[in-house]
């Protein structure tokens, strides 16, 4: 069993986190039911080994997210790193960005609220608005860093360029985008443009919405509330190309005497010291047999043959329900200089 020292340290900008964080969302949103003592009892867990990086958003369960963390840290604050996020917004008509300045304030205040904390530590900008300036966003982000609401500015999804202009107005941390086996798009460019820029990586979805486990073979594996019977990946067509290239990843994982899950998070580990996988799980056994990956006796080479075993371009479907529009989009140009 893990001990706590058996989690390394890495570096988001200027922001020190455990190697791995644990992603909250399925505790309350899109994977189905869930029981809430043993969410609060995964969190609990993963400060005592030492994963203290704690994923949340306003979004997940409309707020209930982020209240459950709130009750699950409120007698350790000082021992997790919270980091939640903003703009996204639900409405009848379906997923909707709002990136303005006001929406920005109005947010974090209520989920400093909800969270029952005085300061987030990494707040981040959910999706990229098409419709607001980057630099508008940013710095109303930054007013509220200055003001102590928040430590840490991070985007999530956003593209090169938006990068760029981004830190011109102030200093991004983190970067969280999906990156695993089953999703590189952000190789292409938005990687390396970000480490040119000293933002870190923060990898959600390392283990492809758990499809890379292989645990997954049929829509009907799921419940019936879990939005992963609407993905592209896991239907028809899709999944029958899909399920080949987690069939080979689980014997070359046999090979070396693991599991799948386990290959699956050392390769994104193994991508950079500056990338921060975040697993998402709402059992204690699942986080204790992910973080296991930390402790593999992988040679580089292995990962990289891993890398080669699967193409990203035989993946049947998007990577997204929405799509892979996310990497690259852009807003508008500022109607003014600063």
């Amino acid at each position: 069993m893990l001990a706590r020292p058996a989690v390394p340290r890495r570096v988001l900008g200027g922001l020190e986190v455990s190697a791995v964080g644990l992603g909250c969302m399925g505790m309350s949103h899109n994977y189905g039911s869930r029981d809430e003592r043993d969410c609060i009892a995964t969190i609990h867990r993963a400060l005592d080994l030492g994963v203290d990086l704690l994923d949340t958003a306003d979004v997940y369960g409309d707020g209930a997210n982020e209240q459950l963390v709130g009750r699950a840290v409120s007698d350790r604050r000082d021992r997790a790193v919270i980091a939640t996020k903003f703009g996204m917004v639900r409405d009848g008509s379906g997923r909707q960005v709002d990136g303005r300045p006001e929406h920005a304030r109005r947010c974090c205040e209520s989920s400093l609220r909800r969270l029952g904390v005085e300061t987030i530590d990494l707040y981040y900008l959910h999706r990229v608005d098409p419709t607001v300036p980057i630099e508008d966003t940013v710095g109303a982000m930054a007013e509220l860093r200055d003001e102590g609401k928040v430590r840490h500015l991070g985007l999530s999804e956003a593209g090169a360029e938006t990068l760029e202009r981004a830190v011109s107005v102030a200093p991004i941390a983190a970067l969280q985008s999906e990156w695993s086996l089953w999703a590189r798009g952000l190789e292409a460019n938005v990687a390396s443009t970000a480490r040119r820029l000293g933002i870190g990586i923060v990898a959600y979805c390392p283990l492809g919405r758990g499809f890379l486990t292989g645990a997954v073979r049929n829509p009907e594996d799921l419940g019936t509330d879990d939005s992963r019977r609407r993905h592209p990946r896991f239907h028809g067509e899709n999944l029958a190309v899909n399920l080949r290239l987690t069939d080979r990843i689980a014997g070359y994982a046999q090979r070396w005497g693991v599991s799948s899950a386990q290959l699956a998070l050392a390769w994104v580990l193994a991508r950079g010291d500056d990338v921060v996988p975040i697993v998402g799980t709402t059992r204690v056994d699942h986080l204790e047999h992910d973080l296991e990956a930390l402790n593999l006796a992988l040679p580089p080479s292995a990962l990289e043959e891993l890398g080669r075993l699967v193409d990203p371009e035989e993946w049947a479907g998007p990577r997204s329900r929405s799509g892979d529009r996310e990497y690259g989009s852009s807003p508008p140009k500022p109607s003014f200089r600063r």
